[in-house]
């Protein structure tokens, strides 16, 4: 067994000729989160390049990994077949997390010890210009997590109206000049229907100047990114239901990168975390039905400056833990607060 989470790095690295494939984030954050040892079960939510499942087997859990990407599934399941040690203890599904209780319930696979989550989009999505999901590379506007899925990048910005992309680009993107956008993206498409990425890039930055280091079509990409994969929708209903499927002392654990998810995983775990509800009109404060978690991080774990200089990714990944009520394990001393849950 590899002593460290820098030694299993390193193997893969020499294995792998150092393709890196999708870098973890936080992955010593999250293995002391999730504590996983032998005899314990994950699921992976978002197996992605199999960084923090590779982790997790290591320490001698066993881990379903899940991906909607079909490509992630395919490397993962090779990359693994080379770890002899890992045999019988790793299982790989396409499908969105999403159907994850259904995916379980199928399995006959009532309780297991931990869900992980890391969300947003992988390195090696990112660096496929097939996939359409970089402003700064030239590929088709897709966008799409599951290529299988009907609804494209290119099908979103060439037919919706200029309220709907103007909704779109602010709710989902933030976007300050959203509605000048989507003027501009509604006024070109007429002459000429858009159908790469560079071509929206340069719509983008035409009406929204560049300031600073961030280009002007991150906040539009985003948001379409979110529309096309529904996002956002997906993510709250299944945070709801996986408390579900943990047993006592279980652990569900979410990597955010922007607000938007952040904030979805920080009030669905306050809703499901706190144990009296009060009103103004009530006598006496009263217990909450809904209170199946402790929380174990507050404020949300971030990565160290250290991380940072080694995976930039990282500078933006927020890293939220809870754990199921019930007759609950140990927990990891240096993970708990003491303090009243922030942030």
């Amino acid at each position: 067994m590899i002593a460290t989470m820098e030694d299993f790095t390193k193997e893969e690295q020499r294995e792998t000729g150092g393709d890196a494939y999708h870098a973890p984030v936080l992955p010593t954050e999250v293995l002391e989160a999730l504590n996983p040892a032998p005899g314990k079960c994950f699921v992976d939510c978002t197996l992605g390049g199999g960084g923090h499942t590779g982790l997790l087997l290591e320490a001698g859990a066993r881990v379903l990994g899940i991906d909607q990407d079909p490509e992630a599934i395919a490397h993962v399941t090779q990359r693994f077949a080379r770890h002899g040690r890992f045999a019988g203890r790793f299982e790989s599904f396409h499908s969105s997390f999403g159907a994850v209780p259904e995916l379980l319930s199928k399995l006959k696979l009532t309780a297991v010890d931990g869900f992980l989550l890391d969300l947003g989009v992988s390195s090696h999505q990112l660096d496929t210009p097939e996939r359409g999901f970089s402003f700064q590379r030239q590929g088709p506007l897709d966008m799409r997590m599951n290529p299988d899925s009907p609804v494209t990048a290119a099908h979103l910005v060439n037919t919706a109206s200029a309220e709907q992309l103007e909704r779109m680009f602010r709710e989902y993107g933030e976007e300050p000049h959203a509605r000048r956008i989507a003027l501009k993206v509604t006024k070109e498409r007429m002459v000429h229907p858009f159908q790469s990425t560079l071509e929206l890039a340069a719509a983008v930055e035409a009406v929204s100047p560049r300031r600073g280091r961030t280009h002007p079509a991150t906040r539009v990409f985003q948001a379409l990114r979110i529309a096309v994969n529904r996002e956002l929708e997906v993510l709250e209903r299944t945070l709801e239901v996986l408390g579900s499927f943990l047993v006592p002392g279980g652990r569900l654990a979410v990597i955010t990168f922007h607000s938007l998810e952040d904030r979805i995983a920080k009030q669905v775990f306050q809703r499901l975390s706190t144990p009296t509800l009060d009103r103004p009109e009530w006598p006496a404060p009263k217990p909450n039905p809904e209170c199946i978690y402790t929380r174990i991080t507050g404020k949300p774990r971030v990565a160290s400056e250290q991380e940072q200089q080694r995976n930039p990714r990282s500078r933006s990944a927020k890293l939220r833990v809870v754990e199921r009520l019930g007759l609950l394990r140990p927990l990891v001393a240096r993970f708990r607060t003491h303090a009243p849950p922030q942030g």
